[in-house]
């Protein structure tokens, strides 16, 4: 029976859950390039530099959160500050429902909203699913680094995919 699931804001009473969300996959994947879990602390402070034009969201099933989403600054210099980057991350228990393709259609449709002109994804080449994810949505490779993340004792390469949000 499927779980109904609903997409909003999410507060700091998510952080927990969002945080070990992603301390899994830093633990256990290369869709991150962080290599040491982050602490509750280090997760507060990243919190406190969204809202506004750089919105997080979760999705929440039966009371608990099974994935969330983020856009970032892409750059601390004031001249990419109409450019995003975003994160999508799913519970491993709750992958291949269809949430991070609902958590991405809301951050798209969140960087509209704020005026963004790109939202720009580094994803490990060896992502296949995150890869085809995006490309779902339109987003095109723009760039590829050949062996710059060095994890799990293998070198990775990392692709840049943006979406262009505005045409001029």
């Amino acid at each position: 029976m499927p779980i109904s699931v609903i997409i909003r804001s999410a507060t700091e009473s998510d952080l927990v859950a969002i945080n070990d969300i992603y301390n899994h996959y830093v633990l256990h994947s290369t869709c991150t390039y962080q290599e040491e879990p982050e602490s509750i602390a280090g997760r507060r402070q990243w919190f406190q530099q969204h809202g506004g034009c750089h919105p997080v969201y979760v999705a929440e099933a039966g009371g608990e959160v099974v994935g969330w989403a983020s856009l970032s600054a892409f750059h601390p210099r004031s001249a990419f500050r109409h450019t995003v980057e975003n994160s999508v991350y799913i519970h491993p228990r709750h992958q291949h429902r269809g949430l991070g393709t609902r958590l991405l259609r809301e951050l798209i449709e969140g960087a509209r909203t704020q005026g963004h002109v790109a939202i720009i994804a580094a994803i490990d080449s060896g992502q296949a699913a995150s890869l085809r994810l995006h490309a779902w949505f339109q987003f095109q490779e723009v760039g590829r680094f050949k062996l710059v993340g060095l994890k799990f004792g293998r070198w990775l390469d990392l692709v840049y995919l943006e979406l262009p949000l505005k045409q001029f």
